[in-house]
Order: structure tokens, then C-alpha cells, then sequence
């Protein structure tokens, strides 16, 4: 009974955090941090080992106290983790930041590009070659950049880049550097040089770090899908004029490669590329229909913003909803020129006709099928009447898309976020569970066990520490062998976790996630303990530090 009490316990208790660090040596190319397994090391791959013996030693001895703690510590971990505590996530879900009732939401608004339209990662090589070519023929930049190739897995969203030093960096929620994950061009940066670069510690400073919308006076955060080839382009750059010794001024450099993705942009390829070809580079199109459908079946008003042409988003909305596809929106917003349209009172709403042409009578109600281009938002409140928490809006972009509204205006925001389902299924493996739970347990020992302070017990606590960042070299290689996952740092939400949880009320990986749903559904977010709310964080539960509670009273504690 005991057993089965703990097992039901651990599959509630356990914390499913990312710990990410350096990668291991053993897996991996080696990384700050990180060298060969020593003794006793544990191999997330084989989390059923047995535990690496004690030294030899009596009884009495620390350091053989220290390592029966560790054994027993082992032995519970394997208890407490059956195999069926895997799969728990459902990549598929809806996950809550703030509690939201579908039944109280009148009206929905939608974002077009990887909201509405999800497109395929094939995209990000076409434009990486494109802004490649346009630095190398317009820019007249040396014609050895020609040979780098877009590399998928070199970089993840939300990563910062300080102009000035050509740094790629994850920051976590606190402004500080997760060590490891520094790169100049394709190359990791030496925590000693991170931390000497910015004045003998890992942290950035509130002045220099991104404004409101991502863009400080000299650190950029990238918060988009489409800035993943960007922050590709831009370390090849780096990685170019650095390998060849060449001399460069670094904002000079980010300013044009920035100006050669915004050219892709600005001059149609990417649009021309997406409309050549809809079946290769648009997914979940019939989705998306039956989402739409589904709203406007139950009565619910539907509108949407984008800063696309219209022409594109037409073509587009055909592919997925058909010709008249317009019939169920209320109102239709083109080149909205988001993030301004939120702030900005000057820009008029201009009508287009069924050629894109502009008309230039003045605009004193938003009709139904019509084409509105640019505006803003407080004629968009004046004219609709759409006000407070009965609207929700959807979009890719946390500061472009959401937070104005969240913040200024009280609308509900639901974020997209492809990469939530990938990240999911890796939560969802044996090895990344055995290894975070392992992790989590050692951490509370070495905290527990620090008071041990004779020289053979500092050699155990060493030994744990190494064992404890060898873990974290593997599950942070579970995401990305670089920068680990968009959501966590070692322990700490990464700062763009943080934008996350401030500005969006959901969260999911796509919008068909809404049709696993009824449109009455309310979403309640867990309660998550606090640091000095966890009594049964699994540490605790493994060195026997504190009294636990009777398994039958456990029942209420999340």
C-alpha cells in the first residue's frame, strides 16, 4: 500500500523542469563545464543502473554517510519513477498562464503568419540564401560567405544578441547568462571571458537589456519564428570575418545583415515563394477551416490583424478556408504595421478594393467583408465597441501580437508556440524524466549535505557537483546542443519564458489545439508551489530532511 501510495505521490510531485547546462563530453563536443563521467556519474539513458559503490571507509565516517544517503537516494528515485510516468504531456494541449473561461469570450482576433498560417521549416533555408545572396551582391560583402549552408539546429527563439561583443546568448528570467550557451559566430565563447566581458558577472544590467519590444540600445532579443535564419546568417557572417582575420565594425555588420532579411521581406520573396508553392510550405490549412468554422457556428465574432499585403493573406486564406473565406470574418486589417498600431493614434484606416487599390473616403464604420489597411487600435475600439476581457486574441509575436493588448487595453491573449510540441515529446521521454528527477534529488542532497566539511567529505560533495553538471549537459542536448530549450536555463525560466507568462493568458503549439476543446471550456492553471511552499519537492522527499505527511493526507497538496 505504501508503495503504490508513493508511486501515485511521485507522479503528482515530481517537478518537470529543463536543468540545461553544458553538454557532456561524452555525448557531445565538449562544452564549458563538462568533461568525462567520473565516479559514480549517472547515464540518463540507463537510469536503472546501480549506484556507484562506496568508498571504503568505516561506518562512522562522513564521507561513507554521505554515500549511503546517496545510494538510498537512488534506490528511492528508481522506486518512484515507474515507467508509465512518461507520456504525461499532451502536445496537443492548451496550457493556461492565467485563468480564462471560453464562455465569457464574444470575440476572437487572429495574427495570419504562424497563427492563422503555420508554415514549414523548409522556408527558413530559402530565406537564409536569399539575405546570403543579397549581402553578397548588394553589400558587396566577401564572396566566401556564399559556402555556409542554413544549419536547423544551431539556433532556438528568444536568444539575445549584444551588438557590440557579436554575442548569441540565452538569458534567463533573472537577466543572467546561462553559462555555455555564448556563442561568437559558430563559436562558444569561455564562461571566463562571458563573465570578464561584462564586468566579472554573468548578469545583464536592466538598462542595456531589450526594451519593451525586444530592441535595447545595444542588446537585441530575437522573439520571432523568422528570426531564426536571421540569428543563422548572422553568426556565418561572424564566423567568416573572424575565421579570415578580416576587421569589422559590429553594429555595421548586425545592421546589414538585419537590412538583408528585412529585404526578403520588403521585396516579396518570401511571399512569392510561400504562394508559388501553398502545399509545400503551409501546414494544417483544413485545420485552421474547421477552427474558424467551429467559432462562427456558435455565434462568435471574428476579426483579424495582420501586418501582411493583402494579396498574400488572400491567396493564403484560400488555400486553407476556400473563396469566401472573408464571410467569416467581421473585420479584415492589412499592413496594420503592429506593434505601432497599438500605440500609435495617427495612422487613418484606408479601405482597399478587390485590386488592392487604396480608397480615400474617410471611415466611420468597419464593415463586414471589406478590406481595411494600416489604422490603429483606439478607431479599431471606437468603431467595434470590442472592448475588455470578452475579446482574445492570437498571435506568434509576444510583444508585437500581445502585450499591448494585454497590458494596456485588458483583451485576453493566447500565444502560439510551434515549438511547444517538440519540446513536449522530449519532456515525455524516459530519459529526460529519469534524468531531471535524478538531477532534482541531487541538487537537494548537495544542499542538505554542504554542512559536511572535512577534506574526505568535501571530495564526496565535488563528485555530486560534477555528476550533477554532467546531467545537466544532457538534458540541456535533449533541445538543442547549443542553447538547450526556449523555456528553462539551468533551473530558472529563460527570459523568454518570463515574456511568456506576462503576456499571454494561454499558450499552445498550434491553433487547431482550440478544437480539442468545447467553446464553454474553462482552463484553469495549476497551482505550482512557490519555493517556500513545496513540502514534497522530491529532494526532500529523498534526504529524509523533514517529517513527510501520511500518504493518505497527501492527497491535497499539489
Amino acid at each position: 500500500m505504501a508503495g503504490a501510495g508513493l508511486r501515485a505521490a511521485a507522479r503528482r510531485w515530481v517537478p518537470r523542469r529543463d536543468h540545461g547546462g553544458p553538454r557532456a563530453a561524452s555525448s557531445s563536443p565538449s562544452c564549458p563545464g563538462c568533461g568525462p563521467p567520473g565516479p559514480g556519474a549517472h547515464c540518463p539513458g540507463a537510469p536503472r543502473s546501480a549506484p556507484a559503490p562506496a568508498p571504503a571507509g568505516g561506518a562512522a565516517e562522513p564521507s561513507a554517510h554521505l554515500w549511503a544517503r546517496y545510494q538510498d537516494m537512488r534506490r528511492l528515485v528508481h522506486d518512484l519513477l515507474p515507467p508509465e510516468v512518461c507520456s504525461l504531456l499532451n502536445p496537443a494541449a492548451i496550457y493556461a498562464n492565467n485563468e480564462i473561461s471560453l464562455r465569457d469570450v464574444e470575440v476572437y482576433g487572429f495574427d495570419y503568419d504562424y497563427t492563422l498560417a503555420q508554415y514549414s521549416d523548409t522556408l527558413h533555408p530559402e530565406i537564409f540564401n536569399a539575405a546570403r545572396d543579397i549581402l553578397v551582391e548588394h553589400y558587396k560583402y566577401p564572396e566566401g560567405i556564399r559556402k555556409y549552408e542554413y544549419n536547423p539546429s544551431f539556433a532556438i527563439r528568444g536568444l539575445h544578441y549584444d551588438i557590440q561583443k557579436s554575442l548569441l546568448m540565452k538569458i534567463d528570467a533573472f537577466h543572467y547568462v546561462q553559462l555555455g550557451t555564448a556563442y561568437r559566430g559558430l563559436q562558444p565563447v569561455p564562461d571566463e571571458e562571458v563573465i570578464e566581458l561584462y564586468g566579472g558577472t554573468q548578469h545583464i544590467p536592466l538598462y542595456q537589456m531589450s526594451g519593451f519590444y525586444g530592441k535595447g540600445p545595444s542588446i537585441k532579443q530575437f522573439m520571432d519564428i523568422f528570426s531564426l535564419p536571421e540569428m543563422a546568417l548572422l553568426s556565418c557572417v561572424v564566423d567568416h570575418f573572424l575565421g579570415h582575420g578580416l576587421e569589422f565594425d559590429q553594429a555595421h555588420l548586425y545592421k546589414d545583415v538585419t537590412d538583408a532579411i528585412r529585404d526578403v521581406h520588403v521585396k516579396g520573396l518570401m511571399y512569392q515563394w510561400i504562394e508559388r508553392d501553398m502545399e509545400k510550405y503551409i501546414l494544417r490549412g483544413d485545420e485552421t477551416f474547421a477552427v474558424l468554422s467551429r467559432l462562427v457556428a456558435h455565434g462568435k465574432q471574428l476579426f483579424l490583424i495582420t501586418n501582411s499585403p493583402f494579396s498574400f493573406v488572400d491567396k493564403g486564406m484560400r488555400h486553407m478556408v476556400g473563396p469566401d473565406w472573408r464571410q467569416l470574418f467581421d473585420v479584415v486589417i492589412v499592413q496594420a504595421d503592429k506593434p505601432s498600431f497599438f500605440t500609435d493614434r495617427r495612422k487613418p484606416f484606408r479601405k482597399l478594393d478587390e485590386k488592392g487599390s487604396l480608397h480615400w473616403d474617410r471611415i466611420t464604420r468597419l464593415e463586414k467583408g471589406k478590406i481595411y489597411r494600416q489604422g490603429n487600435l483606439f478607431d479599431f475600439l471606437r468603431l467595434t465597441e470590442w472592448r475588455g476581457p470578452r475579446v482574445l486574441y492570437f498571435g506568434d509575436h509576444l510583444y508585437s501580437d500581445l502585450a499591448d493588448l494585454m497590458l494596456r487595453h485588458g483583451w485576453r491573449t493566447g500565444a502560439i508556440i510551434p515549438e511547444l510540441e517538440r519540446e513536449i515529446r522530449i519532456i515525455n521521454t524516459e530519459q529526460y524524466m529519469h534524468s531531471l528527477t535524478w538531477q532534482q534529488a541531487l541538487t537537494g542532497l548537495l544542499e542538505r549535505m554542504q554542512t559536511y566539511q572535512d577534506a574526505e567529505s568535501r571530495q564526496v560533495l565535488a563528485a555530486w557537483m560534477k555528476e550533477r553538471q554532467e546531467l545537466r549537459c544532457v538534458t540541456k542536448a535533449l533541445f538543442n546542443a547549443q542553447f538547450g530549450s526556449i523555456f528553462r536555463t539551468f533551473h530558472n525560466p529563460t527570459y523568454f519564458s518570463r515574456r511568456l507568462v506576462r503576456f499571454s493568458d494561454l499558450y499552445m503549439a498550434s491553433l487547431s489545439c482550440l478544437l480539442n476543446y468545447r467553446v464553454d471550456f474553462t482552463f484553469y492553471p495549476r497551482r505550482t508551489p512557490l519555493q517556500h511552499e513545496a513540502p514534497l519537492w522530491m529532494d526532500q522527499l529523498c534526504t529524509g530532511c523533514m517529517k513527510t505527511p501520511f500518504l493518505s493526507d497527501m492527497a491535497h497538496i499539489r
